[in-house]
């Protein structure tokens, strides 16, 4: 099975490059195969959702941790509110704007996420997948193929940086039993590696 194509239509692209002007190279790899691999988990699970929507959600959902994010609330939320407003300046109305928000929101939150609907289980089961959480219906030369286009580039540790940097904008941001809270907490404490750095480093596909 070969992997996924991108979408090409224009307001794609310009997602794409809405996100690598703004994230890091490895922040937005782990973007866009977050999306590739919930599209592979969509057709491993027989589950019918918006291709469309689900890129958007998947490329756009940590817009939140890019320097765009003004570090007040959650890095989830500020990273939906960009998402709905580049959907809304590109013409989308607000049922597909509503739904990508709720997809990005709740993609760190598990068993919620699960519960509302297939563009939210599979945002968050794509970004699952990209750490190697639950990934026994991607093969070999799948993930390889995936990883050679869109290479990982120490993604874990970038992230948590990226995540951590937000989360000193205020105390919101970094709430505690948030995953951005958590992170901040280990990162003082403990320094690097981060529980979600050494997870990764023992998954499938690497730090």
């Amino acid at each position: 099975m070969s992997i996924p194509a991108l979408p090409n239509g224009s307001v794609a692209r310009a997602a794409v490059e809405y996100v690598r002007s703004f994230e890091s190279e490895p922040v937005a790899n782990h973007s866009i195969r977050s999306y590739l691999f919930a599209v592979l988990l969509a057709e491993h699970e027989g589950v019918d959702v918006d291709t469309e929507l689900l890129f958007y959600a998947c490329v756009l959902h940590d817009l939140g941790t890019s320097a765009s994010a003004p570090g007040k609330q959650r890095f989830e939320i500020e990273g939906a509110d960009l998402a709905a407003d580049f959907l809304t300046n590109h013409g989308y109305g607000a049922p597909e704007t509503d739904a990508v928000w709720e997809a990005i929101a709740l993609h760190t939150s598990p068993g919620i996420a699960e519960r509302r609907g297939a563009l939210a289980y599979l945002t968050r089961g794509g970004v699952g997948a990209d750490f190697g959480i639950g990934v026994d219906f991607v093969t070999d030369a799948q993930g390889e193929a995936i990883h050679r286009r869109h290479p990982r580039l120490n993604l874990a540790t970038v992230l948590v940086d990226e995540i951590v940097r937000q989360a000193a904008g205020s105390a919101q941001a970094a709430a505690r039993f948030t995953l951005a809270g958590e992170l901040s907490r280990e990162r003082g404490v403990l320094g690097t590696p981060t529980s979600l750095e050494l997870a990764a480093g023992s998954s499938r596909w690497g730090a």
